[in-house]
């Protein structure tokens, strides 16, 4: 082989790095890849972008001290490259030796390349299944994320991918490609393409620019600590005061607030809770602020701190931002966004009272409102600048015409009822339609769960009905999708309260059922949360009737882009006083088969048995795939139930 030959002459170490090299631009967009998914997500995402970047360029290097073997057909020729890339993204995984547990490691004094300096970089923000996939993936341990992007990405099998560990220094390979496979199964092969979207591709970016306030402020006071050092080494100045800076000097205060400006939102592609400006008739008070900064920096001793699940509580960043500070029914509301979270501060004759909640990656719609004040069975809200009008609408009488809502020049609403009653009372929700200034001009509709923020609520049609063939849910405004909601709307007290960001109706299969009936839908309505995981409930709808609930499941990939099939069936009593077991799936379902007490095969997409009330049956159904599908909240990817 030349490579052989180059090594034995003077020039062969010069030719091993040339054909490193190369090797390395013709797999770096992959193995940039490679690295930034391995990394921690608690680096966040610029650092991650620069820190994955940073070690497939140092793995050159590594890459020139041994030669090759000439290539054979069951070799992998970019197995050194794997393994010097990985090896580095585990070390960036590890705590340093003696360092504090939950700390974050130290910035490096002398920063390695590639350096970005006034802008902030982040991949393309994706959709729901992104978010899941990538809390699925944070889950995981360092090892066994490698080993999950070895094997869905690069395309390893599961010997290979545990080779590349063992050789990148992983002390028990097994467990981790085991621990892989295991998460790999339970998303299916839609992780694949997902993994390869944009939202974890490190080098088609976005550029921000960092905080250019703060920025601005940390040049003059650059300026100034130069000044004062030349003046205290030319003995013009003494130091009067050598203390130590205490914790409460390092506390945000009032002044350090970013405050964004009122038009930011119209000339910004990003529209989301980071271009809303600061409202209302106390943004100036910097006392109330002050109270509210250190309050959530420390909590006192009775204040009511209320956390949506998965969200940290760690004391503010040095600047986060004021979107809010006003009264509201005589009550003093302060609410902050730090970039991740949103952090409402209220004061009231009861005292104080914290709220936080995940707002990460939040859009035209999901960062449309806030819940400002609850009280009396009813809500105020505070509506993006971007929202061109605001009403009213109740789900469970889709026929009904929403009602105009008013909303002060401080974007605060009227009050809102909320959810009445046990099984379907009146359920409000907000129909809201966003600006003509932004690219994504249209109507949506939000529904108080509970949260600090109201969830999404989206619908996919029937196949054959309008539905792509990608089966992207919709805004639920059109006729098909409130008259959907009009019947699952009942059911959404279940959906997971505080904590979810959307949820969606998605009705995937219809069926004429026996002895005159009537026409079925059968409807799966998923719940997705800020921090990825999201819960079902399958229902079997009637025109004229409440949904009757088949099934719920919690933490599962079903129903939604890693779940795309499904198959469910529940016991129905006929207007005869028959007893039967009907049973539905997706449009990729080509047969289905009952089996237990009652046993029975149909082709198609349903099926209606006789049979006992008590009779113990379950379902499975072949795809066109051929696989086969078990009945969803039994399999291994269809969670648990509850």
């Amino acid at each position: 082989m030349v490579l052989s030959s180059l090594s034995r002459s003077p020039h062969g170490s010069r030719g091993r790095l040339l054909h490193a090299e190369r090797r390395l631009a013709e797999r770096y967009a992959e193995l940039v890849r490679l690295a930034y998914l391995v990394l921690p997500a608690s680096l966040g995402r610029h650092r991650r972008v620069l820190a994955a970047h940073s070690l497939v360029q140092r793995s050159l290097p590594d890459l020139t001290h041994a030669v090759p073997a000439p290539r054979s057909p069951g070799t992998d020729p970019d197995r050194s490259l794997r393994v010097a890339v990985v090896r580095g993204a585990l070390a960036q995984c590890r705590r340093p030796r003696l360092w504090p547990e939950g700390a974050r490691p130290p910035r490096l004094l002398v920063p390695r390349l590639p350096v970005v300096l006034g802008l902030r970089l982040a991949p393309r923000s994706g959709g729901a299944e992104e978010m899941a996939l990538g809390q699925a993936l944070s889950d995981l341990s360092a090892p066994a994320r490698a080993a999950f992007v070895l094997l869905r990405v690069e395309g390893l099998t599961a010997d290979h991918a545990r080779g590349v560990l063992e050789a990148a220094g992983v002390a028990d390979a097994q467990v981790a490609v085991r621990e892989a496979v295991r998460l790999d199964a339970s998303l299916g092969t839609a992780a694949a393409a997902v993994l390869t979207s944009d939202e974890f591709d490190a080098c088609t970016l976005r550029a921000r620019p960092t905080d250019l306030v703060r920025r601005r402020r940390r040049v003059r006071l650059a300026a100034l600590a130069v000044l004062a050092g030349a003046l205290t080494v030319g003995g013009l100045a003494t130091v009067t005061d050598s203390a130590p800076a205490t914790p409460d000097a390092r506390k945000p205060r009032s002044a350090d607030l970013v405050r964004v400006d009122p038009s930011e939102w119209a000339d910004t592609s990003r529209v989301d809770f980071t271009a809303w400006p600061a409202r209302g008739d106390r943004v100036r008070d910097r006392a109330l602020l002050d109270r509210a900064l250190a309050v959530w920096a420390d909590p006192p001793s009775g204040t009511r701190v209320d956390r949506a699940p998965g969200t940290p509580a760690d004391p503010p960043p040095r600047a986060p931002r004021l979107l809010y500070a006003g009264s509201v029914g005589g009550h003093a509301v302060v609410v902050f966004h730090d970039g991740q979270r949103l952090v409402r501060y209220g004061e009231s004759g009861t005292g104080e009272r914290l709220t936080l909640a995940r707002a990460d990656d939040a859009d035209v719609t999901t960062a449309a409102a806030v819940v400002l004040e609850e009280r009396d069975g009813a809500v105020r809200y505070l509506l993006a600048p971007w929202v061109a009008e605001s009403s009213v609408r109740d789900l469970t009488r889709p026929n009904a015409p929403a009602r105009p809502l008013s909303v002060a020049r401080d974007g605060v609403t009227a009050p809102v009822p909320r959810w009445t009653g046990g099984g379907c009372g009146r359920r409000p929700a907000l129909q809201l339609r966003s600006s003509p200034a932004i690219a994504e001009h249209h109507a949506f509709l939000l529904a108080d769960l509970g949260g600090l923020t109201p969830a999404h609520l989206t619908y996919t049609p029937l196949p054959g009905h309008g539905s792509p063939p990608a089966r992207q849910p919709r805004e639920a405004t059109g006729p098909a999708a409130l008259v959907a909601w009009g019947r699952t709307g009942c059911d959404l007290d279940s959906a997971g309260g505080a904590g979810v960001r959307a949820v969606n109706a998605w009705d995937f299969a219809e069926q004429d059922l026996p002895d005159g009936g009537g026409h079925a839908v059968w409807t799966c309505a998923r719940a997705d949360t800020w921090r990825g995981p999201g819960n079902i409930t399958v229902s079997l709808r009637r025109p004229g009737k409440n949904a009757q609930v088949v099934t719920r499941v919690r933490s599962t990939a079903a129903c939604s882009r890693f779940g795309q099939h499904v198959v469910a069936r529940t016991h129905w009593k006929s207007p005869h006083g028959h007893w039967y077991v009907l049973a539905a799936g997706s449009r990729a379902v080509t047969s289905l088969t009952l089996t237990g007490d009652v046993s029975a095969t149909r082709s198609g997409h349903t099926l209606a048995v006789r049979a006992p009330k008590d009779a113990s049956t379950k379902v499975r159904a072949r795809l066109t795939s051929g696989e086969r599908l078990p009945e969803v909240g039994s399999g291994p990817s269809g969670g648990t139930r509850p």
